[in-house]
């Protein structure tokens, strides 16, 4: 349910929601950061980007005005902890006492990783769909192994979702980071500890980018299709905050942190497979995904959907040799995690090597 505020600007009902988060949607919504920092309780204002992004950063430095403390645009994919140090420096330096985190997963994950380190208000500012925003979870790389964590505090204070920051994002990468955050509400589906409100809140996601998706490749500069998007992509990640993930993110998880990959694309490549792995152990959680995408088995559902978007659907594509398969199911099977269905290695190693090639997933 959502209230109304000023500006035609869309407030979730915490309450209602059942959330602890600041969360407004609507066009323009970044030229009134300053009083959303303000609420918080935020003094002091370090702007975080990638350096592709930094002409954001200064523009939110100019909107910020005399909160601005600086801004940090070196933000990087999985969260190296090296580039976190220095930007705690700099942080410190500037005497901030919050960041405004805008970008996607790698600047809000940056976000983050500062807020495990310091006392900090976190704003986010999203542009794409990944969904980190939402969730108490972090991923950090460092000497090329990923690990990840969940914490309260880790979530973001504040998300604020300017539809008119996501109009320019390249289809390619809406595509990719769409189903990036689709992946969180096909795994809650399945997940041990889900609920009737997780299941409801994961189809809600899935729903508004089924819906969303086409009419945003359509027109991708219709501000309402992306504000709609942009509401499946929060409905996505708070449910990833709600519940345990399993095979999926673990074996992205693995790739990214050991072969560097592009974590959206990522994502995009492995989810039919992870998906049509698990659907003999989860065939009746996962029946609304093959409903709603229109086939028998969800991870040819979901594949189908994936394809008619022009989504990438092989890891050699991305330069993944043939040789680091066998590593990566190794390293997928090494650490016991709970899954719907029992993990092998010699299972994975089959995904893997259908992920590599291209082809369709198979259960």
């Amino acid at each position: 349910m959502l209230t109304v505020s000023e500006r035609n600007h869309d407030v979730l009902d915490s309450d209602i929601q059942g959330i602890d988060q600041t969360v407004a949607f609507g066009a323009g919504l970044r030229h009134h950061v300053r009083k959303y920092a303000a609420q918080a309780g935020a003094i002091r204002v370090l702007i975080l980007t990638t350096p592709h992004q930094s002409d954001l950063g200064l523009e939110l430095a100019e909107t910020l005005g005399g909160s601005a403390a600086g801004i940090f645009s070196k933000a990087a994919m999985h969260t190296p902890t090296d580039i976190t140090e220095e930007a705690l420096q700099h942080l410190n330096e500037a005497g901030a006492d919050a960041v405004l985190s805008a970008g996607g997963g790698s600047t809000i994950g940056l976000g983050k990783a500062l807020a495990l380190r310091a006392p900090l208000v976190q704003i986010a500012l999203p542009t794409t769909y990944a969904g980190s925003e939402c969730t108490p979870i972090l991923g950090q790389t460092e000497n090329g192994v990923k690990s990840t964590m969940s914490d309260p505090k880790l979530r973001p204070d504040v998300v604020l979702y300017d539809p008119e920051l996501v109009t320019t994002l390249p289809v390619p990468m809406t595509v990719t980071s769409a189903i990036n955050a689709m992946a969180h509400a096909v795994e809650a589906l399945y997940a041990k500890d889900r609920t009737e409100a997780t299941d409801a809140l994961a189809v809600q996601g899935l729903k508004a980018f089924h819906e969303g998706l086409p009419a945003v490749l359509e027109d991708p500069s219709d501000l309402h299709a992306r504000e709609e998007t942009q509401k499946g992509a929060w409905a996505c990640g708070t449910v990833l905050g709600q519940v345990g993930m399993a095979l999926h993110h673990k074996l992205c998880h693995t790739l990214g942190g050991a072969l560097n990959l592009p974590h959206a694309e990522t994502h995009a490549i492995i989810l039919p497979h992870a998906t049509s792995y698990n659907w003999p152990a989860a065939q009746t959680e996962l029946a609304p995904v093959a409903k709603m995408f229109g086939a028998e088995e969800p991870g040819e559902a979901l594949w189908n959907f994936a394809t008619s978007l022009g989504a990438p659907t092989s890891l050699q594509a991305l330069g993944v040799a043939e040789t680091d398969l066998d590593r990566v199911a190794a390293l997928a099977a090494q650490n016991p995690y709970w899954n719907p269905r029992d993990i092998t290695q010699d299972g994975i190693r089959a995904l893997l090597q259908r992920a590599w090639d291209g082809t369709a997933p198979q259960p």
